[in-house]
């Protein structure tokens, strides 16, 4: 059936209703989670016709309306309505009001308000002839009971489908309720360490034993944090290369026993890892303000660089300036689906592919960030992903080698990657002022253009550079000859006089295979800069003869300048994104004749 323009279908019940934002961005999100994440039927659900509950004792007309009820079976009466919901764009308190006026008037124990970014569950009972309400850690599962909430075995954990809509409810809930947390570092680094506490719990429970990381319904919160502080305490140890040993689990104890009520019941190991990564970003994105020039690249962006590069399972790979890990966690993503595709066509056991994947994390993927909190984000994103974690590092990558901890030098040395791609930091008040780095790199220099010989000499040290010039040197040092550099560069490094001896140094040391101009709109609403992306080919002497380079010019990035999607409507009225990112591969491939 071809919808009617600002209409979709409900996905309980099929009927086509309005497309609301209540409907679409609450309804038929929770919708979803109460069929695919909790387990219970569609036909014990009702949201078209809207089931609905007396407005006080004598009412006989039902008057207030139900977004979503979901009852014992499959006969909808009043006697087996189990959970109200109630989707209202509200605030916290607000929506708890009229979440407790519903359960009143109705025989369901269990009510959930949420509207699209937090979610509250409230238990009703009745003490002394008083109705009362207690807010709960999560609602049971399809054939639970409330009081089995939290007692969850290794072996009845399920995978997660929406858990970036989990992710958000938590940030926003913490960013709300969190006592003495104000910053989103500091939010961002307590759910690394709760994250890390569910996986270790995970990894290190017997399937038949009752998991750790829990909330019972009956529990009271500071019981809670003692049991995940006590588990945080072994995971510190096993995983000591991302977690320091003065990080702590500071968040209170109602804040930290509703994280642990809305993750419980999924298994973020058995999730999807683009499931999980997502649900991460969501987290760690507000984290990343860009003060230091530290914009979070947009995954379409990433993705672009790699499937223009296409890295294989055995090329070493590094990011210099890797940030959160958004290009390293991208490119992983792009090798493991090529050994996915290999084994299967080969023939090998789930197992032996998953092992060659985590081997090659291990093996070929490394990156730097001079930012301790951004390192430990870019590991931690890694090993939620899988491995791979103990090859990024905290160090400055335009440093000498020499200067580098052991550790780093012993994983990350000059001439040996295959793949180097970035996008090193920039920003007006950035630069490089210190003689002892500039001294070491021939950008750090002035040039001076010979027009007898059409070529530069290198003259006199710079006072300061931007780093974002001295890296793009640093990185072609790390690559082999015949290694690939995708790099994000500000758009005026092609375009400004005083930056002609850079794209002669590119031209001498490499063979330009693309440049890519991004709309400004790219890093918006961080910064306005005007970048493009650069592909080349390191060569151990210099191009003489002239080749083609790929040139493209990006239009649309998939949101404006606010940060928002850019949509329009196609010839049906369906609404598309307006994202010309991902034509880019694809056409620069054919451009160089490969699929």
């Amino acid at each position: 059936m071809e919808l009617k323009e600002g209409y979709i279908k409900d996905f309980i019940s099929g009927s086509i209703v309005r497309a609301t934002p209540e409907e679409v961005e609450a309804v038929q999100v929770f919708s979803r989670i109460l069929v695919e994440d909790y387990g219970y039927p569609k036909a014990w659900i009702q949201t078209h016709p809207q089931w609905r509950v007396r407005v006080r004792p004598s009412d006989t007309r039902k008057q207030y309306p139900i977004d979503i009820a979901v009852f014992s079976d499959k006969e909808h009466t009043e006697d087996n309505i189990e959970i109200i919901v109630e989707c209202k764009k509200k605030n916290r308190k607000d929506g708890e009001a009229q979440l407790q006026n519903y359960l009143r008037f109705s025989k369901a124990r269990i009510g959930v308000w949420f509207n699209g970014v937090e979610r509250l569950f409230l238990l009703k009972y009745e003490h002394n002839g008083k109705i009362n309400f207690d807010e709960i850690p999560n609602i049971p599962r399809c054939g639970e009971r409330v009081e089995d909430i939290g007692e969850f075995r290794r072996k009845d954990l399920r995978a997660a489908t929406n858990l970036k809509s989990v992710f958000s409810a938590i940030r926003n809930y913490l960013a709300a309720n969190a006592v003495g947390i104000t910053r989103d570092e500091v939010l961002a680094q307590q759910i690394i360490n709760l994250i890390f506490c569910k996986i270790y719990d995970e990894r290190f429970t017997k399937k038949d034993d009752i998991v750790t990381f829990r909330a019972g319904t009956n529990e009271k919160n500071k019981d809670v944090r003692k049991r995940i502080l006590s588990l945080f305490r072994d995971v510190k140890s096993q995983y000591d290369d991302v977690i320091g040993s003065r990080d702590a689990i500071t968040l209170d104890e109602r804040s930290l026993a509703y994280v642990v009520g809305e993750l419980q019941l999924y298994s973020l190991q058995e999730s999807s890892r683009d499931a999980v990564g997502d649900a991460f970003e969501v987290f760690i994105g507000p984290s990343l303000k860009g003060s230091q020039g530290q914009f979070f690249t947009p995954r379409n962006a990433v993705k672009m660089v790699v499937d223009m590069i296409g890295p294989t399972p055995d090329q070493k790979i590094i990011d210099p300036a890797c940030g959160s890990g958004g290009f390293l966690v991208e490119a992983l993503r792009h090798v493991w689906a090529n050994i996915q595709e290999s084994g299967m066509e080969l023939g090998w056991p789930e197992h032996e592919i998953e092992a060659e994947k985590q081997k090659v994390a291990i093996k070929n993927f490394r990156g730097i960030d001079k930012d301790s909190f951004l390192s430990q984000v870019a590991k931690a994103y890694m090993a939620i992903l899988g491995d791979g974690r103990g090859g990024v590092f905290c160090e400055n990558s335009l440093e000498s080698p020499s200067n580098w901890r052991s550790s780093t030098r012993n994983n990350v040395q000059l001439n040996e990657f295959d793949v180097v791609i970035t996008n090193p930091p920039f920003g007006k008040k950035l630069a490089i002022d210190s003689e002892d780095i500039l001294r070491r790199y021939d950008l750090g220099h002035k040039w001076s253009y010979e027009s007898d010989s059409d070529s530069f000499s290198k003259q006199g040290l710079q006072d300061k550079q931007p780093p974002q010039i001295l890296f793009v040197e640093r990185c072609l040092d790390l690559l082999k000859d015949g290694g690939k550099l995708g790099i994000v560069l500000l758009e005026s490094i092609f375009g400004m006089p005083k930056y002609r001896y850079v794209v002669d140094y590119i031209q001498q040391r490499t063979k330009i295979l693309s440049i890519v101009t991004m709309p400004e709109d790219l890093f918006q609403p961080y910064t306005h800069a005007k970048c493009c992306i650069v592909l080349c080919e390191k060569v151990s002497e210099p191009v003489s003869e002239s080749y083609p380079i790929f040139m493209a010019d990006v239009k649309w990035c998939g949101h404006d300048s606010r940060g928002n999607p850019t949509e329009k409507r196609d010839t049906s009225g369906k609404k598309v994104l307006l994202d010309d990112i991902p034509k880019v591969a694809p056409l620069f491939h054919k451009s160089s004749g490969k699929k």
